[in-house]
């Protein structure tokens, strides 16, 4: 199976971006394709044979994913599979390509793959980076109902089938966005422990737009996605855990300002999930309410 891999840049971070592309090209059997793009910025000198896309603006993240995806052909038809990798990330080991073609080749249903995200240092995988609720073991692979946006690998044959990243999220759920639609379309999704990413730990709240955001495109998400019965217990169950948590007068402030901008804004297309794929998430371990 042919792979390829999208990178996003901002132009900041040239020295980590050396390094991950060099961890790619050490990768165990043929070469992974690569594709960076620089988005509303330049690219930071490659090595040769790595393609890059300048855009002329910042687009957010599924937006330059896109034009990546595009880069290697409609849908990305010319691969079959893509890795999405934050350009300060790093795979440690050589074999994580080859993991991918074993099991996109062992299991035809198999639409995503979610890496585990490692800090270089400690070796810690946070909480947060286990894609189910169920997350104390992060060495426990598994089926799951979601993804981690900057360490994974998707079958282009999902984007051929059910679309890119929706552009309008610019940051934040657009993976919940995608892995809804690849899971109403009969595709599966797997955590796998051994397939890993480091990355430095961090906080995602450190991006200023980061309580807006989150809180807009989860309504986006619910209006695209939800059966209509379930789009306010979803946004309802959001909504007390946030104030559950106690964020700061600001962050609630902004939480509540993006809340407010998801229902008078548009959120793109409609297509509610067959209930049958509720049941799915279910079975999964993650209800689409919370």
């Amino acid at each position: 199976m042919k792979v390829g891999a999208v990178i996003i840049t901002m132009g900041n971070r040239p020295e980590e971006l050396r390094a991950l592309l060099d961890s790619v090209a050490k990768q165990d059997g043929d070469p992974v394709q690569v594709v960076v793009v620089g988005n509303g910025s330049p690219v930071p000198d490659v090595p040769e044979g790595v393609r890059t896309i300048e855009l002329p603006e910042n687009l957010g993240i599924p937006g330059g994913r896109n034009v990546g995806i595009e880069a290697f052909g409609p849908s990305g038809r010319d691969v079959d599979i893509l890795l999405f990798l934050d350009d300060d990330g790093l795979l440690p080991n050589h074999d994580t390509a080859e993991l991918c073609r074993q099991a996109f080749t062992a299991d035809p249903k198999l639409g995503i793959v979610s890496f585990r995200i490692a800090d270089p240092d400690t070796g810690v995988t946070q909480r947060r980076h286990v894609p189910r609720l169920r997350a104390a073991d992060p060495m426990r692979s598994s089926r799951v109902t979601t993804f981690l946006g900057g360490a994974n690998a998707v079958r282009t044959q999902v984007f051929a089938e059910v679309g890119g990243l929706p552009d309008e999220f610019f940051y934040a759920h657009e993976e919940t966005d995608l892995a809804w639609r690849a899971l109403d379309a009969g595709w599966m999704i797997d955590y796998r422990s051994d397939m890993v990413l480091y990355h430095p730990t961090t906080a995602p709240s450190r991006h200023a737009v980061y309580h807006r955001m989150v809180a807009r495109n989860r309504v986006w998400l619910a209006r695209r996605n939800l059966p209509a019965l379930l789009v306010p217990v979803y946004l309802g169950v959001w909504m007390l855990l946030t104030l559950v948590r106690r964020p700061s007068r600001p962050a609630l402030k902004a939480w509540f300002g993006g809340f407010r901008e998801g229902w008078s804004t548009p959120c793109g297309p409609r297509r509610p999930m067959k209930w049958r794929t509720v049941w799915r998430l279910t079975r999964l371990g993650r209800p689409p309410v919370i």
